[in-house]
């Protein structure tokens, strides 16, 4: 078991190969087998054929000669039979019997008699005694009781027309290796009947070694098969462990060096997020300032909630710089219920609306669904989603006046939320929403939105990589017959 367990560790590394192997030893094996068993089907009937036609001409052989032998015998006796003395016919009927019992001493003759007689008259004779009788006195021989020979006077009955038209030797095969032969006894040119012959070969144990020795044979070729195909496998496990060696540290460099991008990639993602809300960050705390400066006892709940998220969004700012992949529970949880109407009012009325005052003629249509569920989403995470998307339309709608386009709908047999931010602007250039790798331009890094060349801010790159790779959402961009738009959905079973 030792040495059992030694031999499938070393070939455990090698399992495919040893797979295909064992495939290509079972179709080997498979073919060899149905070639052995077709080739000793056909040689088994060989020998068999060759046997039946082997022996039926030895007994058609043995029969002749026997019967041969009491023609001459009789041929040299009849003519001195006058006056034949008692010795002399003692010592006829002494070499009759000896002929017919002679070739019982044959292991597979079993039954030898002279049928005397015509047809249904026929009677068999199986001593000397009876047949020099019968052709020398004349005496009919008697009819016995003894059914030993019935089988051989009914074949002799059978077929004793053909015996006499034909006058050759005519042997009956019956299954399973039975001979019954008969040869026309002629003494002196006058039928008086036939010899009889009952043969039973047996052949079994040379079709038995012959079908051996080939099962052995085949055994041994299979063998041969197996153990050359074990010795392929041997000399090669090492050129194929020596490439699965290869390939494993190859797999390994691969992973450090895809690591290393990934970790690089999240860094440089985590700058870029960064520096993109450092001057937001900025912007917030302007508004803080601006707001502790009209602080009066008639606006300080207003200030308050205003400055309360100001703040809060600093601290998100803040949290965001500890680390550039934050743990899953800070940014899904159930513990976050957002409002998404409610976010999206508050970026309007206290971001957008105090900046656009200054920058030109922006104006802002909101239609908000009431049945729109909360998302259980960080509030802050949503609002770097929403506002470089609203920021876009401010700073890429081109010039006159801009109308922003801000609408949410709840399709309850969808399960889903949608968010549409738009513009009716110049729109989005074509080029822009042609997809690389399954995403649209807008979304790659180092694109830019604007008309002027300059790789100039991230805001949807970052917006995308957080809804797709953070919220679990989907973005898109489109453009309208006026204008342009993104469209954001979030589905249920993902944020509720």
């Amino acid at each position: 078991m030792r040495y059992l367990q030694k031999f499938l560790d070393k070939v455990r590394p090698y399992h495919f190969e040893l797979k295909h192997l064992m495939v290509l030893l079972a179709v080997l094996v498979f073919f060899q087998v149905l070639v052995s068993f077709i080739h000793k089907v056909s040689l088994q009937k060989f020998l068999v054929n060759t046997q039946e036609w082997y022996q039926r001409d030895f007994a058609e052989k043995l029969a002749n000669l026997t019967a041969t032998s009491l023609e001459l015998l009789l041929e040299t006796s009849l003519e001195s039979h006058q006056g034949m003395s008692d010795d002399e016919a003692k010592k006829i009927i002494q070499a009759f019997n000896i002929i017919l019992s002679e070739q019982l001493l044959q292991h597979h003759v079993q039954e030898v008699c002279v049928l005397l007689g015509r047809g249904e008259d026929a009677r068999p004779v199986d001593n000397g005694q009876q047949l020099f009788s019968a052709l020398f006195r004349g005496m009919e021989p008697e009819r016995s009781a003894d059914s030993t020979y019935a089988r051989a006077v009914e074949l002799y009955r059978q077929h004793f027309d053909e015996i006499i038209s034909q006058e050759q030797i005519r042997s009956l095969a019956e299954p399973p290796r039975t001979f019954h032969v008969f040869v026309p006894f002629v003494p002196k040119g006058e039928l008086m009947g036939a010899l009889y012959m009952k043969y039973v070969p047996d052949f079994g144990i040379v079709t038995s070694g012959i079908l051996s020795s080939y099962n052995e044979s085949s055994l041994i070729f299979t063998g041969l098969i197996f153990f050359g195909l074990l010795a392929m496998f041997y000399i090669s496990s090492h050129t194929v462990k020596e490439r699965d060696e290869a390939q494993r540290l190859l797999f390994e460099e691969r992973e450090r060096q895809l690591e290393e991008r990934i970790h690089h990639q999240k860094e440089a993602l985590f700058a870029k997020r960064i520096y993109h809300t450092h001057h937001k960050a900025e912007k917030i705390m302007g508004f803080i300032k601006e707001d502790l400066r009209q602080l009066s006892q008639e606006n300080i709940q207003e200030i308050k909630y205003r400055v309360s998220k100001y703040a809060n969004f600093i601290s998100r700012v803040i949290y965001d710089m500890k680390s550039y992949d934050p743990p899953i529970q800070a940014i899904r949880s159930p513990i976050f219920r957002t409002d998404i109407n409610e976010l999206l009012r508050f970026l309007v009325d206290h971001i957008f609306r105090r900046v656009s005052a200054s920058l030109g003629d922006y104006q802002f249509d909101l239609q908000l669904d009431p049945n729109l569920p909360v998302v259980h989403v960080n509030e802050f995470v949503v609002w770097e989603v929403f506002e470089p998307l609203i920021q876009n339309s401010l700073d890429h709608a081109g010039e006159g006046r801009i109308t922003v386009h801000i609408r949410t709908e709840y399709d309850p047999s969808a399960r889903q939320s949608r968010v549409y931010i738009g513009d009716d602007g110049v729109g989005f250039r074509p080029d822009l929403l042609e997809e690389e790798n399954g995403i649209k331009r807008l979304f790659l890094e180092n694109v830019s939105t604007k008309n002027t060349g300059q790789q100039s801010g991230y805001g949807c790159y970052i917006a995308y990589e957080i809804a797709t790779q953070r919220c679990g959402w989907r973005i898109d961009a489109e453009n309208l017959p006026r204008g342009c738009q993104f469209v954001i959905t979030i589905p249920e079973e993902v944020g509720y």
